[in-house]
Order: structure tokens, then sequence, then C-alpha cells
């Protein structure tokens, strides 16, 4: 099975993504940080997805190799029509999607404006509901490049720290500083950054329209995107909803409990579908 590293015009806008598999599509939406893209957050994910279905995981416009209009105003309305256009361009089908952190957010956004293309949702660290700025997303949001800045940021990340190695904080912090990389993030949320939560918010009625099916994975000690204030107010509203929290496990569900994220994911798509 081989990951293709692809671009497709989306919007006007030249787009990297990696497609791998075969199957039901599933959409992997990355979140927002210092030298993020597709790659960095779904490297782990993308193969073990593969196995069952048809993934593809684009690079958001500001993130990663996609390119950068000049004179963009990076906001969500931006980020979801630019996602829809994508899966337009992708499948004839109703797609799955697994948002991380940002993602989370537009992934619900998305199936509020348009619901006819998204079948089920997996919401993983999830914005997309009020709540007060913490200090990780703070320092994540606010990151200077450099190593040292780099490894703080992985250590907020993540619960088990031997993951936020040197070696790893350098080759982020290297991609970081890639052409335009954080040129685009500095505009993306600059201070003071509570508006741009509440920008990236639904209101409580509009989360209680989506009925589709929903699964609400946290890490317990996520000191970025805190639980009780998010996704434990996500299965309050959205209707056909179900929660999984782990413990001993902070932002990168993904990456710290990556095999049994996936096994969740998978299990969630295929119920209910043979």
């Amino acid at each position: 099975m081989q990951l293709n590293s692809k671009n497709v015009n989306v919007n006007g806008i030249s787009t990297h993504y990696h497609e791998m598999g075969e199957g039901a599509p599933v959409l992997l939406i990355h979140g927002s940080g210092p030298g993020v893209s597709a790659w960095a957050n779904w490297r782990l994910v993308i193969p073990e997805l593969a196995k069952n279905f048809h993934v593809f995981a684009p690079d958001i416009v500001g993130f990663g190799y996609t390119e950068r209009p000049e004179n963009i105003s990076y906001n969500v309305e931006l980020w979801t029509q630019y996602l829809i256009g994508f899966i337009e361009k992708i499948s004839e089908d109703r797609v799955h999607i697994i948002g991380n952190s940002l993602g989370g957010a537009l992934a619900l956004h998305i199936v509020h404006k348009r619901p006819d293309l998204v079948n089920k949702m997996v919401l993983m660290g999830s914005v997309g509901v009020p709540f007060q700025l913490t200090y990780g997303l703070d320092k994540v949001w606010g990151y200077e490049p450099s190593i040292e800045n780099m490894k703080k940021i992985l250590e907020i990340f993540v619960y088990n720290k031997e993951i936020a190695t040197d070696e790893l904080a350098e080759l982020r912090y290297k991609a970081s500083i890639e052409t335009g990389f954080q040129e685009a993030f500095s505009k993306m949320f600059p201070e003071p950054r509570q508006p741009h939560i509440d920008k990236l918010a639904l209101t409580d009625e509009q989360i209680k329209f989506i009925t589709n099916p929903v699964l609400l994975i946290h890490g317990k000690e996520d000191i970025v995107i805190p639980y009780k204030e998010t996704s434990l107010k996500l299965l309050e509203l959205l209707p056909n909803s179900e929660l999984h929290v782990f413990s001993n496990c902070g932002h990168w569900t993904q990456i710290e409990k990556k095999d049994e994220f996936c096994q969740l994911c998978e299990n969630f798509f295929l119920r209910n579908e043979k």
C-alpha cells in the first residue's frame, strides 16, 4: 500500500495532500500549531486507517506545503469554504471526518453548512464551543521560533514528556521556519487571543441541529484544550454523540494513544455499516 503525496486546485489554491488506501473516504483535518502539516499530525494514523478506508489528509491553506496566497485573511469562514471545496474535489460520496483541535471546529462548521457532504465525525481535543483561553493554547498560538521554544511547546502537547525529545524539537523547529510557515502562522491568532476561540465556536443551537453520529475523543490531561469545557459540552449538545476520555494523555491523543485511537475510529466508522 503506497502513500501518495499529491496536489489539487481548491478554490484557486494549489493544495498539498496525502492519500492512501481504499474504501469509504475519510478526511483528516489537522490542528493549528507552529510547523504543523497533515503529515506532522497524522503520520502515524494514516497507514493504520488506510487498511480499511480511503484516507485524505490535506495541508489546510496557511499550513504545510499548500500555497499561501498573498494578502489572504485566515479565518474560520475561509478554512470552512476551502475544506468544502476540497471534499467536493476528492469524493463524490459523503466523507467521514476526523478533526484535531482546530480541525474539530472546522469539521463542525463544515457539517453545519453542508450536511450533505458528511457522514460520521470524530472530534479529537476539539475546539468549537466557547472556553477560556488556556496557558497552553496561548503558548502554542504565541510561538516564537527557537528550538528551546519548540521543546516547550511539545511538552505542553503531551502528557508523556519522553515523547518531546530534543530530536523531535529540532525537527519541528526546522519545519516551523520553512519559507512562509511562521509568517502565515503568526498572522492567524495574534493577541488578544480569546476572540479567536470565540470566532471558532458555533452557537449551542447550531450544534444541537447536527444529527450526524459523532465520536468525541480527548486526553484527560490536555492543558491546551480542556476536555471538561469542550468535549463534555459538545457531548451535552450533540444529539448523537459519545465520548471517550484517555487518562495519562495530553492533547496529542493520536500520538500518545495511537493504537487505541485508530481502533476507536475504525470501529466507530464501521459500526452499522455492514
